[in-house]
């Protein structure tokens, strides 16, 4: 009995150092975003541009890719040369931000992108795909629309958490079934502190990345009505 349960500890003890069950520190440092590492990426991006006659170091992606998913840093370009290694919390690391850049074409700045927001919208398409068609709620804008995600079989809508407000932000979705984070309520809320001027038609979500690291993925475009509210943008 005594040789069965020493062989059963062994066996617990290699499945521990193998790594078969991730310790729960190093699983808590890959969610979280640190403003050192995002630094170094940047310095990483900032030689490698510059010895690279500005060429930067991103994966292709094609033309139609949204905006803050298009620009992803391609670790193996920097890596090791100018970056020991890709971040822990990085995807590439087994993290769950995207490293990305935005303003590539006058200020290349790198941000992170939350990859558990498309684990939920992935989710979400599949249940609409079972369920046949998008069970639209109540129309917010031309081609948007809320859901009715009892009759996707959810108990309770999903959210996000926003990384601006720390407040839940929902789900909408467009005629063709693609589904988005709908950051009106974030964009309320900042717009209200920020010295940025916007004009009708223009898209106000780089303000939300202003003093914040991360990029409002997996959005729609808006800008401002009359009033200087936040609504979604049309497409011209």
């Amino acid at each position: 009995m005594r040789k069965t349960l020493k062989v059963a500890w062994l066996f617990f003890a290699l499945l521990l150092l193998n790594g078969c069950m991730y310790p729960s520190g190093e699983l808590a440092k890959n969610q979280i975003p640190y403003e050192e590492q995002l630094k170094s990426v940047q310095a990483a991006v900032e030689s490698f541009q510059k010895d690279n006659g500005g060429i930067l170091p991103i994966k292709t992606k094609e033309a139609e890719t949204p905006i803050y998913e298009k620009y992803v840093i391609d670790f193996s370009r920097i890596s090791p040369r100018y970056l020991q290694e890709p971040p822990g919390n990085a995807f590439e690391n087994g993290g769950v931000f995207q490293y990305v850049l935005i303003d590539v074409e006058t200020k290349p700045t790198v941000k992170l992108l939350d990859l558990r927001v498309a684990d939920q919208i992935r989710d979400i398409k599949m249940r609409i795909r079972a369920n046949g068609y998008p069970p639209y709620k109540e129309k917010l804008a031309d081609n948007v629309y809320t859901i009715n995600f009892s009759s996707l079989g959810y108990k309770e809508p999903p959210h996000v958490v926003s990384p601006y407000t720390q407040q839940n932000l929902s789900f909408v979705v467009s005629g063709n079934a693609e589904v988005y984070v709908d950051y009106r309520s974030d964009l309320y809320q900042v717009l209200k502190k920020s010295t940025r001027k916007f004009k009708e038609g223009e898209d106000i979500r780089l303000v939300l990345m202003d003093e914040s690291m991360f990029v409002p993925g997996y959005s729609l475009p808006y800008t401002i009505d009359n009033n200087g509210e936040p609504v979604f943008l049309k497409k011209q």
